[in-house]
């Protein structure tokens, strides 16, 4: 096990944690520019491509990609010490190892991509142009197939994935046809195309087989850019008049029984308030995630009923966040889930929770929503409200609104592409698919933090792979509405009360990733890791 675990020498092992700790900030603009993150991040992951191609082998190349991954997520999800100490109560040491603790883990996966990137196709000293576009395509393909490993095993945790890095880049003119996964396969071999440049080489001048990789990835970034202006989906229907309400509730008020009932009253002021002159009056009013801090049948229901008449006054749909209980063939059953309703809705519907406009959260989150087994002990330790919530269905209906349908996410719901597909997809009797997607949320958890601007990033990737328009209604922010080509169309400031009144065009036709989802990168993974390890050089045993 010691003749395993030798860490690299210093001056190397410095670099690769700087270059990581470099990366954080390529996930979402502040402190540096948006034109600023992809160009940083290919050039930080560069670092490391060099460091694990030239190390002595595989263990050695495990620790640098540890290194310099566990630099990235302890500096990147930071913002996760913030939910455990300040609202959860747990003891700043306690919180601060707790955020390192699972960024050592989450890098281990990064790590793995290396050692395999390694053992697949060494780079030698003197190595011709074949041997370095080997190993660039071996670092790439190892490097999404572990990203892909991460966002999916144990429900996955796909956060600070470097294809977030790209939102803006020419590289993202790929996400219509491979999504996410994809660009983390042209990102990763951009980084790794420029590590083999720095390798030294006798007479290379004479040589400019030496620069393809680079040249195809910069052929990549050119196609990329020409993909990028094609249009994927065309308008359907009249646009939409939306309101968007961000409470900016505290979270320590949010939870409180004292304060539960002002919060609620403020919400409904905000949802009630009349246009400003010379405004359209929103068609869709949109509160965010747990808007109501208690299960619906735990209200009486006039308060039901005064959420029917702001519907009916403002002639307008409304559709919220509310944790719901259900009894389901006799069983209980409870869920995390939106719901949408006008001036005409049943109040018994919307108290007994079977309203036919209704979402159920399907992608829970691991110790805030459910308990993984054998980590009751950890959530005992916080002073958080956590719940085991039930999953909802796959493909669940859309919801109609005044000629457009609406497709509901759910807090970090929409960090899993694939996962939104069905919902945009013909339906399984033939029903249309969306034309809007909705992310209600809320990250007062985390405070004015990195977590609102990586979230938005997250958003913005989904809309270039659907080429479908997205809004976003959330407690503290960001607040916003995207178009189909991700960019922000409007946005109100975080940690602000405000209702941003906006106009969403829904879109209608198929993407290539739409149809196909993960699939054509995860053949490009295969296929490439396949190839590679049948012709891998055959020598002595690597360290």
């Amino acid at each position: 096990m010691m003749s395993f675990v030798r860490f690299p020498r210093s001056p190397r092992a410095a670099a690769v944690l700087v270059a990581g700790a470099a990366q954080a900030l390529t996930f979402a603009p502040g402190p540096l520019p948006d034109a600023m993150l992809a160009p940083l991040q290919i050039v930080v992951l560069a670092v490391l491509a060099w460091q694990v191609m030239t190390a002595a082998g595989p263990r050695r190349a495990f620790w640098f990609g540890w290194l310099f991954n566990t630099a990235c997520y302890t500096v990147g999800l930071y913002w996760l010490f913030i939910s455990m100490h300040r609202y959860g109560d747990l003891a700043a040491p306690l919180a601060a190892g707790g955020v390192f603790l699972l960024s050592a883990f989450l890098a281990l996966f990064p790590a793995a991509a290396c050692a395999l990137a390694r053992w697949l196709a060494p780079l030698p000293p003197d190595g011709h142009w074949k041997a370095r576009l080997r190993a660039a395509l071996a670092f790439a393909v190892a490097w999404g197939a572990l990203e892909w490993v991460r966002g999916n095993l144990w429900t996955g945790f796909p956060w600070l994935n470097i294809g977030y890095a790209h939102v803006d880049s020419p590289y993202a003119g790929w996400a219509p046809l491979l999504g996410l996964y994809g660009i983390v396969l042209i990102a990763a071999f951009a980084a790794a195309a420029l590590a083999v440049l720095w390798q030294p080489r006798k007479n290379a001048a004479r040589d400019a087989r030496l620069a393809v990789p680079a040249g195809l990835a910069v052929l990549l970034a050119l196609a990329g850019w020409a993909l990028g202006l094609r249009t994927w989906s065309q308008p359907m229907g009249a646009p939409l008049q939306v309101r968007l309400v961000q409470g900016n509730v505290g979270q320590s008020d949010k939870f409180d029984p004292a304060l539960m009932e002002q919060g609620l009253i403020q919400h409904m002021n905000q949802a009630s308030l009349p246009p400003p002159a010379g405004t359209p009056a929103p068609q869709l009013i949109v509160l965010p995630e747990t808007v109501l801090p208690v299960f619906q049948d735990q209200l009486p229901p006039q308060v039901w009923d005064i959420w029917k008449r702001i519907a009916a006054e403002r002639q307008a749909t409304i559709i919220m966040g509310v944790p719901l209980h259900r009894v389901v063939n006799g069983k209980d059953r409870w869920t995390n889930s939106a719901i949408g309703f006008d001036g005409d809705s049943s109040t018994e519907a919307m108290r007994s929770g079977e309203i036919a406009t209704r979402y159920d959260k399907q992608h829970l989150v691991p110790w805030g929503e459910f308990v993984p087994p054998g980590f009751r002990w950890f959530v005992d330790l916080l002073n958080i409200p956590l719940g085991d919530f039930d999953n909802g269905a796959r493909w669940q209906a859309p919801f109609p609104v005044d000629g457009q349908r609406i497709a509901l996410n759910i807090c970090y719901e929409d960090l899993f592409g694939e996962e939104l597909l069905p919902a945009i997809r013909p339906g399984p009797n033939g029903e249309a698919g969306a034309s809007i997607l909705l992310n209600i949320s809320n990250l007062g958890w985390f405070g004015d933090s990195w977590a609102l601007r990586q979230h938005l990033q997250i958003g913005r990737m989904r809309t270039l792979e659907t080429a479908r328009p997205m809004l976003a209604a959330t407690n503290t922010g960001l607040t916003v509405a995207i178009d189909p080509r991700g960019r922000v169309q409007a946005a109100l400031p975080p940690m602000t009360r405000a209702e941003l009144a906006t106009q969403v065009q829904g879109m209608s036709g198929l993407t290539p990733y739409t149809r196909t989802g993960n699939l054509p990168a995860e053949l490009l993974i295969a296929i490439g890791l396949g190839a590679l390890a049948a012709r891998r050089p055959r020598g002595r045993r690597p360290d």
